[in-house]
């Protein structure tokens, strides 16, 4: 009691009133020796410490106090199955413990869901919302445990849940790690992602007027939060809440990673009308992706945890295996679970879903190691493109969407990205049952309609339609709206048009190119009369100085 007194009036708790002892720590770990003390000094700094350190000591020797005054501080013990979180960067985040007859005790379960157990946990220690969970040796193996069988998500706290009331022995692996926000959380919705915010402020929670938030604050919330970008954002989305208001603007920029971070300014108005606290729905986290199956909707499943991506195992089971699918595609937005198979070879941690979560995370997680699964969703093939050409220069656009003159030749083509290959390619006609079909080539099809008429204004749409995994797949593209119109011309004038200027233009083409050919002939043949009268004039004059002045003198008289 001699030490403890010195405790208690370092403190300022008045006297001792009463010390124990027990294994609060376990046997093994290191601990600092004091020497014996008569309790005169005024700090147990002042008794010294042994020669050489902390030191190891086995349990009995680790001490519980209670001092006199407790108006200073309750220095009752916790209350059974109380929790805390230990070893952690904050008040909010740590390794789980249960305060369990008389000491704490790490908590061992099988069964971990963000959405019941860690939620528990941070709402029993006033944090926010369940941000990340972590699994591992986190203390040594063979310790005793309380072991926790499972919560069901109805309880109003923790220790509530099934808990197996003697404490074990566990494997290090189901210890669990638990990170939760601080000042800001979304209350009373579906998931993890949605529900009214809420931002703590000396130590009580309240709630935020939708004047005072925006786009901006919103992906600072999600961000902080671990959800993917805002989806939507509302007053009253959520209900009002009971407690009070936050009294100020946020001016966030949408970079801070945590909300409390944000610039603040006055309200202009301090009355926030019922109705009007901030609601908001944030996509659910890219942390599930598909692999090897040729499209985002096809693969084997993997999770983000930790830093890298992992395998996600399922029980051998189809209900356990579609369950998780369902999930798996709901969360990626692939539409609904069509096949979930067992990997090949790949094995990761087992993910036990009842097929209504939001997301991959809202699940219950174990830390067995099982076979891999792969996952087909509905929504496997891209959404396929459509477009409209002419050759005729028929084609407008007009308010309503692209116009098509009367009797002129138009082209639907309809095409997809590469994935799978072959398929085809069904254009329908809205309002009627008239579908035309051709096979894909090189990804597309073309529709031609050789003479626009009233009958081929409305809706088109491309289907296209593929046999891949042993399953039928079709994705349909958007809608095309055609209107036919009168032509500023008659069609068939305007073709004799076109032909006349086809034929005008092939005269004047060979006009201008055999025009310079004709000349050169003429040239040439001119040129050829020439040399040859040169030519004889040459032969005459030669012969006449051969024959002399008599004959050239006989020649002239005969002339």
């Amino acid at each position: 009691m001699r030490e403890v007194k010195v405790v208690c009036r370092e403190l300022d708790f008045g006297d001792a009133v009463a010390v124990s002892e027990g294994p609060l720590i376990e046997e093994g770990r290191r601990g600092v020796a004091i020497k014996s003390r008569r309790g005169h000094g005024s700090t147990i700094t002042e008794s010294g410490f042994r020669e050489g350190g902390p030191g190891y000591c086995d349990g009995r020797n680790y001490h519980y106090v209670i001092c006199s005054d407790l108006q200073a501080q309750s220095v009752s013990p916790p209350a059974e199955f109380s929790v805390r979180l230990v070893n952690g960067t904050t008040s909010c985040s740590g390794t789980v413990e249960i305060f369990y007859r008389g000491e704490w005790l790490g908590l061992c379960t099988s069964w971990w869901s963000m959405m019941k157990e860690v939620k528990f946990v941070c709402r029993e220690l006033d944090c926010g919302n369940p941000v990340a969970e972590s699994g591992g040796p986190l203390v040594e193996d063979g310790k005793r445990r309380v072991i926790l069988d499972r919560c069901y998500g109805n309880e109003y706290s923790i220790r509530h849940c099934d808990f197996i009331r003697e404490p074990g022995v566990c494997i290090g692996r189901n210890y669990h790690q638990v990170t939760c926000s601080e000042s800001v959380r979304l209350v009373d919705g579906a998931g993890l992602c949605s529900g009214r915010v809420e931002v703590k402020s000396n130590q009580s929670w309240a709630s935020v007027c939708e004047a005072d938030f925006d786009r901006q604050d919103a992906e600072v919330v999600c961000g902080e939060l671990g959800c993917g970008a805002p989806a939507a954002l509302q007053g009253g989305l959520y209900g009002e809440g009971e407690g009070q208001t936050w009294d100020k603007e946020f001016q966030c920029k949408g970079k801070e990673s945590l909300f409390l971070d944000c610039d603040t300014s006055d309200r202009e108005n301090n009355i926030c009308l019922p109705g009007n606290a901030v609601g908001l729905t944030c996509s659910e986290p890219d942390d599930v992706r598909l692999v090897g199956g040729g499209s985002r909707c096809a693969g084997g499943v993997e999770r983000y945890d930790q830093g890298e991506w992992r395998t996600v195992g399922a029980e051998d089971r189809d209900q356990t295996r579609t369950n998780v699918a369902a999930v798996v595609c709901r969360q990626l937005g692939c539409g609904s679970n069509v096949s979930a198979l067992p990997g090949n070879t790949t094995r990761g941690n087992s993910i036990i879903c009842y097929g209504s979560e939001p997301s991959l995370r809202d699940c219950y997680r174990m830390y067995d190691i099982l076979p891999g699964l792969t996952v087909i969703c509905s929504d496997l093939l891209v959404q396929p493109d459509i477009s409209l050409t002419d050759s005729m220069g028929g084609v407008s656009r007009g308010h309503q969407g692209p116009e098509v003159f009367r009797d002129y030749s138009f082209t639907i083509t309809c095409s997809t990205q590469p994935q799978y290959p072959g398929g085809s390619f069904l254009l329908t006609f809205t309002g009627s049952n008239r579908t035309q079909a051709q096979p894909a080539v090189n990804h597309s099809a073309a529709f031609l309609f050789p003479a626009a008429d009233d009958s081929h204004q409305g809706n088109y749409r491309c289907v296209y339609e593929n046999y891949v995994f042993s399953h039928n797949f079709s994705s349909e593209s958007g809608l095309l709206t055609l209107t036919i119109t009168a032509s500023p011309l008659p069609a068939f004038i305007i073709r004799h048009v076109v032909v006349l200027l086809i034929l005008l233009t092939a005269i004047t083409t060979s006009y201008l190119y055999y025009k310079p050919t004709r000349r050169q002939k003429r040239v040439n043949r001119v040129s050829s009369m020439d040399r040859y009268v040169n030519a004889m004039e040459m032969v005459s004059l030669s012969s006449r100085a051969e024959a002399g002045p008599g004959e050239e003198r006989a020649a002239q008289g005969t002339e």
